[in-house]
C-alpha cells in the first residue's frame, strides 16, 4: 500500500523528502529575517494614555473634559454669534425704518431676512460647527496616539 496525502479515491501525491533521504542539491543555509510590523518605540506611552482614558483616571478625565470644553466653546461662539445676529435684525429694522421699506422682488426686506435667511444660515453654521468638532476630535486622537 502506498502513502498519499489526499482523501481516499484520489491519486497519490508525491511526499516531501524525509530527513534521512539523500539530497541531490547542496545545502543552503537559510538566513533568519527579522520582520518588524510596528515601531516598538513610544508605544508604551500611547497604551498608557489609552488605558487612562478607558479606566477614567484623573488624567483621562482631564483629557476628556478639555475636549468637551473646547467643543462647547466652539459651539457657544458659533451658535451665540448666529443667535445674536438673528436677534439684532428686528432691532436694526426698528431703529432704521428706511430699511424696512426696501423691497426686493416685490417683498419687503424684513420678511426676506427674517423669513428666509435663518434656514440657510443655521445650516451653514451647523456645517461649520461639525467641521470644527471633527477637527477637535482628530487633534485629540492625534495627541493620544503621540
Amino acid at each position: 500500500m502506498s502513502r498519499h496525502s489526499g482523501p481516499p479515491g484520489q491519486p497519490d501525491q508525491p511526499q516531501p523528502a524525509g530527513r534521512d533521504a539523500p539530497q541531490s542539491t547542496p545545502l543552503r543555509k537559510n538566513r533568519r529575517r527579522r520582520v518588524v510590523l510596528a515601531d516598538p518605540r513610544g508605544r508604551g506611552r500611547v497604551l498608557r494614555t489609552i488605558i487612562e482614558l478607558e479606566e477614567q483616571t484623573s488624567v483621562g478625565e482631564k483629557l476628556i473634559r478639555d475636549l468637551i470644553r473646547q467643543q462647547l466653546r466652539t459651539g457657544l461662539a458659533l451658535g451665540g454669534g448666529t443667535l445674536l445676529f438673528l436677534a439684532l435684525l428686528p432691532v436694526v429694522f426698528y431703529a432704521v425704518p428706511a430699511l424696512s421699506e426696501v423691497q426686493l422682488l416685490g417683498v419687503r426686506l424684513p420678511w426676506l431676512l427674517l423669513g428666509l435667511l435663518p434656514f440657510p444660515l443655521c445650516y451653514g453654521v451647523g456645517y461649520v460647527y461639525r467641521r470644527f468638532a471633527e477637527r477637535h476630535e482628530q487633534d485629540f486622537v492625534n495627541s493620544v496616539d503621540r
